[in-house]
């Protein structure tokens, strides 16, 4: 599991189950941070790496699942694994619905948190992967003119170049102009790319917008 770039954030407000679980995160050649409280990881700057928070369900002050609700309210999704010595069903079920990971009652196995910071890790280096695509995606898009977008919205819909001439008042040698330029700056290798494309980025297409008019 060696990567040191990734980091684990420990809150817990036992300062003995806070070394614990460094020491043995720490062996795995994993970068750990620990906090006593939920209002000090917040306070704290933490690195733009993938993580994950191993969290303490009772806490003094801003519990853990407020600390969880907090986070997704500021939009920072670090993945969340709940480690608890008072842990029931409903509580659990609360957690794992707004999120969490896993949620493991005190004493578990070594073995069990590990496993599920790893998870973790790996949902959270994917999350940022599929963000760092959608970012760079929306970075070509608003690289096209408003034309190009325009004739974009209907080469996906389908319309032929000729269709889309009638539409937008041009020639179907400037459509096809237009649309290499679009090709061409968003790196789509073809039109079900481009279509793809669209998709991921959650753009509104003539099909959406005639649907809505009706």
């Amino acid at each position: 599991m060696k990567d040191a770039d990734a980091i684990v954030f420990v809150v817990d407000d036992d300062s003995s189950i806070r070394e614990a679980i460094k020491s043995l995160v720490s062996l795995v050649g994993l970068r750990v941070e620990t906090f006593g409280t939920a209002q000090e990881f917040l306070r704290n700057e933490r690195p733009d790496l993938p993580g994950c928070v191993v969290l303490d369900v009772e806490l003094p002050g801003l519990s853990g699942l407020d600390l969880q609700r907090e986070l997704a309210a500021h939009g920072i999704k670090l993945p969340i694994i709940f480690i608890t010595g008072y842990g029931d069903i409903p509580m659990s079920v609360r957690a794992m619905k707004a999120g969490a990971t896993e949620f493991l009652t005190k004493p578990f196995r070594d073995q069990d948190l590990l496993d599920a910071i790893q998870q973790a890790l790996e949902r959270d280096r994917a999350a940022r992967r599929h963000s760092g695509e959608i970012a760079e995606l929306r970075q070509r898009f608003e690289a096209l003119t408003s034309r190009e977008r325009e004739v974009m919205n209907t080469v996906v819909a389908g319309m032929l170049n000729k269709q889309i001439g009638f539409e937008l008042g041009i020639s179907e040698v400037t459509v096809k102009i237009h649309r290499g330029r679009v090709m061409t700056k968003m790196g789509a290798q073809s039109l079900a790319d481009l279509v793809r494309m669209t998709e991921r980025l959650e753009l509104p297409t003539v099909k959406d917008r005639s649907a809505k008019s009706r």
